[in-house]
């Protein structure tokens, strides 16, 4: 068996090193059909540039983006994908291609702790496939994975808030910054389910403000903490943080009323 592989590997180091194109051709149709996608890949990125402008073009340029993506580097599948539909906008692969190039942009997509760059990208990329392909087969799959991302960026904007909230008066009024960016995410994921946690954030921040600010300012600010407060349990009366919610309407109520 060792020898047999050290054999299998000379003879295919002797190939690499050959200008035999088409037994170069045979032998990554060869490994792409086993599965065998790290030396398909090593194979088809010379092909590519030999081939270039030939009728084998196409056919390698969407094996080469496959075997990139079945290698599971959806990075470097992404523009194998997009460079195919780019210079075979109406190839046989065409919408396949795109249909990938979003999908593997989608499993490349950032964790949320980290910029969510990658996350938009691959946003973009799912939009534009169905600009071009609206009434596709993909369709579904394509809405699932948009629901998915969206729900992500959703989540980094929470977590931006809790960071605003966390640093408070630091070098600003870091409060603040926590209600703009949890009131532009209500506008920008209308359907998330952390509209909750969003408005909640509102809530706590403008409490946490109000009671952190100057005693000539308390009473203002904690009668906006009621009024968000009316908002929050109008449009959640069965959320988990109504208990919470009310604790900090009694006291700034009691602020308010001087008691």
């Amino acid at each position: 068996m060792i020898i047999c592989s050290l054999t299998s590997c000379g003879e295919y180091y002797k190939l690499l090193k050959s200008d035999d194109y088409e037994a170069k051709w045979e032998k990554a149709n060869e490994y792409y059909e086993q599965g065998k996608y790290a030396k398909t890949i090593e194979l088809l990125e010379e092909l590519k540039a030999i081939y270039k402008g030939t009728e084998r073009s196409e056919q390698c340029l969407y094996m080469l983006a496959n075997a990139y993506y079945r290698s599971k580097d959806f990075y470097s599948a992404t523009n194998q994908y997009q460079l195919y539909y780019k210079t075979y906008p109406k190839g046989i692969f065409a919408e396949e291609c795109r249909f990938m190039s979003g999908k593997a942009a989608f499993d490349d997509s950032p964790d949320p702790r980290l910029s969510q760059e990658g996350t938009v990208q691959a946003m973009d990329e799912l939009n534009v496939f169905l600009e071009y392909y609206p009434n596709s087969q993909y369709r579904p799959e394509v809405e699932k994975m948009m629901d998915i991302l969206m729900e992500k960026l959703a989540y980094k904007a929470l977590l931006n808030c809790r960071l605003y909230y966390d640093l408070g008066n630091y070098m600003g009024n870091n409060y603040e910054s926590c209600i703009i960016t949890a009131n532009n995410a209500l506008n920008d994921f209308p359907i998330s389910k952390y509209r909750v946690d969003f408005a909640f954030m509102i809530l706590k921040a403008r409490f946490t403000y109000a009671q952190e600010s100057i005693e000539a300012k308390q009473v203002e600010r904690f009668r906006r903490v009621m009024d968000e407060y009316y908002s929050f349990t109008t449009d959640f009366p069965e959320s988990d943080y109504q208990k919470e919610a009310k604790r900090m309407f009694e006291y700034a109520r009691k602020v308010v009323e001087g008691k």
